[in-house]
């Protein structure tokens, strides 16, 4: 085979950004992935190459992979072959791919999406390159970056922060102020819907249903805290759990005051409607400048962090998915493999990536932000002073089990909010399907 086809596109499935619908209810069975194929090379790899497997197919991505591995192979002489496809073929092939001959080096995804492997021992720990690295990242960081065994597994290139979005112009207009309780939250949210302005828009439409757990993960962050929420999302704990249904209880009160229609729009679509000032707030993360040309508005954007529930948890948590980087199981030139590691997890790495593809944060807190635009800086601010990090639902928690029975059930009830007892107790009937003890 060659270098491009050893992840094999066979079969689209579930994507970070395009969640598989399904009955709500839908059996374990029927998400059995497609038999797939890897291949590669043999006994006579090349010393002087690392090959790299990445999910940055898109133009963007690719271009600012390009620029670093070529200052890699200036610096190192080693040369990096890269096998880059799309994100969502990627995805879907990720187990197939890396029981076969994956490349030395995948891109992929910090916390339990990398535990996942790290346990199945389909990927090498790395805590001889995080000795190197180590000093560059957040120890909210490197927890995202340790499999269960303690062991480093992932080198973290990027992240974004999720938050609640708005324009300052219209804040400033009608004099509202920033809330930073759950009590001013809600009473700021009524008083956009006295004034005919939609308070809170959403757009979950479709392929987009996976926006919703934005406003899911923070009310249970905010309420309960971070372990709970982890060993909710790890399926530790029932969801009929008292505090479960406290989300609800949040949640119901947020929901009248959410843009009617959100089943039927896009996330792009709710972004507009903040952009064109038909609403005042949305949760969502920082790719919302993705609909923005114009940098008048750009500069008049602005979010403030998702309100304090409960004092015993207050702020402490941020939801930032990291992207980054694992090295396999047997890599060909495990040494040339870890050296690339290294320059990746390198401040040099970040700044070089981030000049193509402003679109993110480097996560390496010596990187140079000088580039950066406002809410660059912010989210940067924001992320580096959370004591802990979530990735999102799909990310923190098995991705069949959210995408085929919890997102279901909570677009069902945000259609008729009601007490959650009958969406919570389908969804922990489905649990063990998914999770064993």
């Amino acid at each position: 085979m060659t270098q491009q086809s050893r992840i094999s596109p066979v079969a689209q499935g579930p994507g970070r950004r395009r969640v598989v619908g399904g009955l709500f209810g839908l059996s374990a069975a029927a998400l059995a992935a497609p038999v797939l194929t890897a291949c590669g090379g043999g006994p006579g790899a090349d010393p002087d190459t690392v090959t790299f497997g990445s999910n940055g197919g898109d133009a963007t991505p690719k271009k600012a992979y390009e620029a670093v591995t070529k200052a890699f192979t200036a610096d190192s002489g080693l040369t990096v072959k890269t096998n880059a496809v799309d994100h969502d073929t990627f995805q879907t092939n990720i187990t197939s791919y890396l029981q076969g001959t994956p490349d030395d080096v995948f891109t992929w995804f910090a916390g339990y999406r990398m535990q996942y492997f790290a346990k199945k021992g389909l990927a090498s720990p790395l805590d001889d390159v995080w000795d190197t690295i180590g000093s560059g990242f957040s120890d909210a960081a490197k927890q995202l970056s340790r499999g269960e065994d303690g062991k480093y597994y992932f080198v973290p290139l990027y992240n974004y922060p999720w938050a609640v979005f708005y324009r300052k112009s219209v804040f400033a207009e009608r004099g509202y102020e920033v809330p930073a309780k759950w009590d001013e939250f809600i009473a700021l949210a009524k008083k956009m819907k006295q004034d005919g302005l939609a308070p809170v828009t959403a757009g979950y439409g479709g392929g987009d249903s996976w926006s919703i757990l934005g406003a899911f993960d923070y009310l249970d962050l905010r309420a309960n805290g971070y372990d709970f929420h982890m060993q909710l999302m790890r399926g530790e704990v029932s969801w009929t759990d008292k505090r479960a249904v406290r989300i609800f209880d949040l949640w119901r009160e947020l929901a009248p005051y959410y843009q009617t229609g959100g089943g039927g729009r896009s996330w792009q679509d709710a972004a507009q409607s903040l952009i064109d000032q038909k609403s005042g707030m949305a949760v969502i993360g920082l790719f919302i400048g993705q609909q923005i040309t114009d940098e008048a508005i750009r500069d008049d954007l602005d979010f403030f962090p998702f309100p304090e529930v409960d004092s015993a948890h207050g702020l402490t948590a941020v939801e930032a998915p990291t992207d980054g980087f694992m090295l396999s199981r047997d890599p060909e030139n495990a040494d040339g493999a870890k050296k690339f590691l290294e320059f990746l997890g390198g401040a040099r790495a970040e700044e070089l990536y981030m000049g193509v593809d402003p679109s993110n944060l480097a996560a390496n807190s010596q990187a140079k932000t000088a580039s950066y635009h406002a809410l660059q800086t912010k989210s940067a601010e924001l992320i580096g002073s959370a004591q802990h990090i979530s990735q999102f639902a799909d990310r923190d928690s098995d991705p069949g089990f959210i995408s085929t029975v919890v997102l279901p059930g909570l677009v069902e009830w945000l259609g008729h909010p009601d007490d959650g007892t009958a969406t919570l107790k389908q969804i922990e009937s489905q649990r063990s399907r998914f999770f064993t003890s």
